[in-house]
């Protein structure tokens, strides 16, 4: 009994490793925080140095707003910006309204498809931009040199308004197909949606019905995730815009760049920071929402 009593005794010893856990884990720890603070410096020291670039006074000394202040009234900034939302709220509704009922679909009738419909959304990640916006210039320079006169150059045309450039909208779309995919499809992994549409079509719903009212709510943070996506791609998106010729919300900050260098340099923290706050308020949305689910 003793020799029992020594051994379950000497079994209960390894307590004392636990303070050597807690050590290193506080250790790693510190580590992670370590790390937070060096990538926080490398984000925030640049941008920093980017505000304190556009409030400097450099005649009088001390801080101005003046640069910021004179953005709504700078030559081409208006109608820049407003091409830009335009394009960016058809890119968001169009990249919606393919995405949307395609993952559905793929989840709950086509799952053998998931792997085919996500090696072609990640397409435009293989493929170069500026590989597609030449191949783009090209079928689009065959409307005056092939189809004048003809009904498919005039669409061609149509395409290329410069008012509102559809083109620039199809191609922001192909673009924004992996974000808007990964977005969704996190979503409807998370959500029970056979659940949900067999319960909607049994009360009576028609399929579109079910896909407004049951499964866009239950994709709400998915949906708004990729919007944001969407939108953050065709606000900076300069490269296609540049080599078709149509000026931008970037484009214009590059051409302002060479004479007012100080305002384009505004302009950048202003959307930056306006990116920021679309992010806080998705977040906050999402947190409101997974509180009154717990709730």
């Amino acid at each position: 009994m003793t020799s029992l009593a020594t051994g379950v005794t000497g079994a209960g010893s390894v307590a004392p490793e636990t303070p050597v856990r807690a050590g290193r884990r506080r250790g790693t720890g510190a580590w992670r925080y370590a790390v937070l603070l060096l990538l926080g410096l490398y984000f925030v020291v640049p941008i920093a140095a980017s505000v304190w670039f556009t409030i400097r006074d450099r005649v009088r000394g001390g801080v101005t707003l003046e640069h910021y202040i004179a953005i709504p009234g700078s030559e081409g900034f208006a109608e820049a910006f407003t091409r830009s939302l335009g394009l960016a709220g058809l890119t968001v509704v169009l990249s919606l309204l393919l995405m949307v009922p395609t993952v559905v679909l793929v989840e709950l009738r086509l799952p053998r498809l998931r792997t085919t419909v996500e090696l072609l959304t990640l397409l435009p990640l293989v493929l170069p931009p500026i590989a597609l916006v030449v191949g783009v210039r090209s079928v689009l320079a065959w409307a005056p040199d092939y189809f004048l006169n003809t009904p498919l150059a005039e669409a061609f045309f149509a395409l290329q308004e410069p008012a509102l450039p559809w083109i620039l909208v199809l191609m922001y779309v192909v673009l924004a197909l992996p974000f808007v995919y990964r977005a969704l499809d996190a979503g409807v992994r998370g959500a029970d949606l056979k659940t949900l549409t067999e319960a909607g079509r049994n009360l009576g719903a028609s399929w579109p019905r079910v896909l407004v009212s049951v499964v866009l709510p239950a994709l709400r943070t998915s949906v708004l995730n990729a919007s944001f996506l969407a939108f953050a791609l065709v606000m900076g998106e300069y490269t296609i815009a540049a080599i078709l010729g149509f000026e931008t919300f970037p484009t214009w900050i590059v051409r302002v760049s060479g004479s007012q260098p100080v305002l384009s340099v505004a302009v950048s923290v202003l959307s930056l920071l306006v990116t920021w706050v679309l992010l806080m308020m998705i977040s906050a949305l999402d947190r409101r929402r997974g509180t009154k689910e717990t709730a």
